[in-house]
């Protein structure tokens, strides 16, 4: 059986029309309906996620706050971007133990295809020539990255382990999600910085337009689920 509701607050109202995301258990996620649309956009979101951190990195304008982090891990530990993706999701998955998070096949997916999706990319995305390239690359992947990130979480197939670190902290503290994530982003960013990781003007407008972009997107994509997956849990208002 599905866990007791609860809600988690967000800092703007939802309307009756949106969408909402359903917190749900792994096998109540997996029992809800609508699989054949929810599995394949689990998986483009999951794909596509991964392919725009890439392209954020090799911008080279600065990346997404766990991308720096990740970037200054790989460096120091001597593994390859998608090794070092995959470790630290590990690593953030052991503090949803406190903030009782609830994963599921998303979150599984995340750690095992993120990486690989980003390490695949670098093998075959060219290396931007010259200061507009860079923009241009900049531009695409602050587009893509929240995008297929609401793609995913849409699914509703759980979060990966960074974005339940944030819904984690929101539910608990009972903080806007705007300020619970800026709070992650400059954490980790510093952290990546100190390691060794690059930071520049696409960091801090990731930073910026990560939250509103995700917010755009995800009552678009999310998949409604029927009304008795609906019955079982809270609603997160998106």
């Amino acid at each position: 059986m599905a866990p007791p509701a609860t809600t988690a607050h967000s800092s703007v109202p939802a309307r009756h029309d949106q969408p909402l995301m359903i917190r749900l258990n792994a096998f109540a996620q997996l029992r809800a309906g609508r699989k054949a649309r929810r599995i394949p956009q689990l998986l483009v979101g999951l794909v596509g996620y991964g392919v725009a951190v890439m392209v954020l990195v090799q911008a080279g304008l600065g990346a997404a706050s766990w991308n720096v982090l990740t970037e200054g891990t790989a460096k120091t530990v001597g593994l390859s971007f998608g090794w070092t993706t995959n470790l630290i999701s590990l690593v953030v998955l052991l503090a949803w133990i406190p903030l009782r998070e609830l994963p599921g096949l998303g979150t599984l997916l995340n750690v095992a295809i993120v990486g690989f999706a980003a390490d695949a990319t670098a093998t075959v995305l060219p290396h931007p020539q010259g200061t507009f390239t860079e923009i241009g690359y900049l531009a695409v992947g602050l587009v893509a990255l929240p995008f297929f990130d609401a793609l995913y979480l849409g699914a509703q197939f759980g979060s990966g382990p960074r974005d339940g670190i944030m819904t984690g902290l929101v539910r608990l503290t009972r903080l806007p999600i705007a300020a619970v994530r800026t709070g992650i982003e400059v954490t980790v960013a510093g952290a990546g910085w100190l390691l060794g990781g690059t930071v520049g003007i696409g960091t801090v407008l990731i930073a910026v337009c990560m939250g509103p972009l995700v917010g755009y997107f995800l009552p678009r994509v999310a998949v409604r689920l029927p009304a008795d997956a609906r019955g079982q849990a809270a609603r997160l208002g998106v």
